[in-house]
């Protein structure tokens, strides 16, 4: 879990949300609707973006998790992409957020300069209902633009 391996006993019916928010206090992880339809709680699983409240816990079992605390640097400061978001007004309530930044980043690892269609397509999973989507995209398109956004 963002490079530091975690042994817990779980029940194994908890939700790797469940998990994340409330065994290991990484609660920048969000519960939304519950149902993986809203990307409110999306995390990388061995790079891949996924639902948190659609798995259990004992499922990322020995797998590479990253979660958006994963995100800050070694000095604890915010990575490009959170700043891209900062500065094109990509953050409004913030409750979407940290979905958005785990589906752009998982995003931009595979695809460095995506065009506009490709993070349209990335996010079409997370729901906002505050920005519109236009500073989301737009943050996004910034981040690629800057250097080491994939580290």
């Amino acid at each position: 879990m963002n490079g530091v391996e975690y042994v817990r006993m779980v029940e194994p019916r908890r939700l790797l949300v469940d998990f994340l928010r409330q065994d290991l206090g990484l609660t920048g992880t969000h519960v939304g609707c519950e149902h993986g339809v809203c990307g409110a709680c999306t995390v990388l699983l061995d790079g891949l973006a996924v639902r948190s409240c659609l798995m259990l816990a004992i499922q990322a079992e020995g797998h590479e998790l990253r979660t958006v605390e994963g995100l800050a640097g070694e000095d604890g400061g915010v990575h490009p992409l959170q700043e891209a978001f900062w500065e094109n007004h990509g953050v409004q309530c913030g409750y979407c957020t940290p979905g958005m930044l785990m589906a752009a980043y998982g995003l931009l690892r595979e695809n460095p300069a995506p065009t506009e269609q490709e993070i349209r397509e990335a996010l079409a999973g997370n729901l906002c209902r505050c920005t519109g989507y236009h500073q989301i995209v737009r943050s996004v398109q910034d981040a690629a633009e800057r250097a080491g956004v994939a580290r």
